[in-house]
């Protein structure tokens, strides 16, 4: 089988800027690296080449199992850059009346050169571009877009552009999770599920976190106090295999059992909020507990107690005494926490200063547990 010397695609051209030849057209992934180099920054001895960051490997693997996982819908578009050695021929024939021409339609034609001569450069989509390359269906057709210029000023400044526009806030999306019924990527999936048990514990008149958690639809509402973020960081603990409390719900071959985990999480938080009643509802900055660092904090403990009270026949009380034993010991509000030296509102939402704080909560905890000779 003879390879082809160049690839061949129907596109659609523009111009933007000063006459710069712009192209919108499909490919299939497996051909994306295959026509274009990724410019990766290094310095000589005098100047920084090129822009691209290293490959990230994780999130190469991460799309990669996402592209491998089913039919899936991935529109995104990666962004090219062009040197002139592409040739486009516009297609004859009758135009539909009406037509808005923004673009001519017609054949581009890329040729295949070897790495580091390629005809073409990634601006956007590297990491993209490297998961298409690798996944198992190699004709998944991939948008793109392309512009015409050597210049690497060009390429840098498009894209800084690109990236610099502001992520979507991971408070937003993990709202949104919830009401996604597609399949997701595994980073994006593993918080569905926490951020549904946040959402029941907001909404919920049960719930000692009854309109207390602030989420990202939230309009001002100055009841809100609780971070989500924090919560759901501490319910994808409590949902870790084999010692977090709401693991023993997560069975991978069988459905999961959602109900039971909140029935849970409202066991042990109902116990927090009557265990410390002074400290609870109040903002972060008058109690340690609602704040990132406690929640979180809390939330770790969760696991170790909900283990003991698993194998009690009163697993409530359980709960409720392993806390009121903590309680005298705890500063949320005002003082100076004994083994640690800060001050209460010293207390960050750092992961040092939480996986101390859980650390020192734990190690109270194991210790006053014990039974008394």
């Amino acid at each position: 089988m003879t390879v082809p010397e160049n690839l061949m695609v129907r596109a659609v051209k523009t111009h933007q800027g000063d006459g710069i030849d712009v192209y919108a057209f499909f490919l299939h992934g497996s051909d994306l690296t295959r026509i274009a180099d990724i410019s990766r920054i290094h310095r000589d001895e005098k100047d920084v080449k090129g822009f691209q960051r290293k490959e990230i490997r994780s999130h190469v693997k991460a799309i990669v199992e996402f592209l491998d996982s089913g039919p899936v819908l991935f529109p995104n578009a990666i962004t090219l850059a062009f040197s002139p050695d592409i040739t486009f021929e516009v297609s004859r024939g009758p135009k539909p009346k009406g037509l808005t021409e923004v673009g001519v339609s017609g054949t581009l034609t890329i040729p295949f050169l070897k790495e580091g001569e390629r005809v073409a450069w990634i601006v956007d989509g590297q990491q993209r571009s490297l998961a298409l390359a690798k996944a198992k269906n190699s004709r998944f057709p991939v948008p793109v877009i392309g512009f015409v210029s050597r210049d690497v000023q060009v390429h840098r400044e498009q894209f800084i552009l690109v990236n610099k526009v502001k992520a979507l806030d991971v408070r937003l999306i993990n709202e949104l999770l919830p009401e996604v019924g597609s399949l997701l990527p595994k980073d994006l999936a593993a918080n569905r599920l926490p951020s549904e048990l946040c959402n029941l514990l907001n909404r919920q008149q049960k719930s000692p976190f009854y309109r207390l958690i602030r989420r990202a639809s939230d309009t001002g509402d100055e009841q809100s106090i609780v971070n989500d973020t924090a919560l759901i960081a501490a319910i994808k603990q409590n949902l870790r295999p084999p010692f977090g409390a709401l693991s023993q719900y997560k069975i991978p071959s069988e459905a999961s059992n959602p109900d039971a985990m909140y029935e849970a999480l409202i066991l042990y938080w109902s116990a927090v909020r009557d265990g410390f009643p002074d400290a609870w509802g109040k903002a972060p900055t008058e109690s340690r507990l609602m704040h990132s660092a406690g929640i979180r904090a809390m939330g770790a403990l969760m696991d170790q107690i909900m283990l003991r009270a698993d194998s009690s026949a009163t697993p409530d009380t359980e709960v409720q005494e392993a806390l009121l034993r903590i309680a005298p010991h705890c500063c949320w509000t005002e003082g100076t926490w004994e083994g640690l030296g800060w001050e209460w509102n010293e207390i960050q939402g750092t992961p040092q200063h939480i996986s101390k704080l859980a650390d020192h909560l734990m190690q109270l905890d194991r210790r006053l547990s014990r039974p008394t000779r």
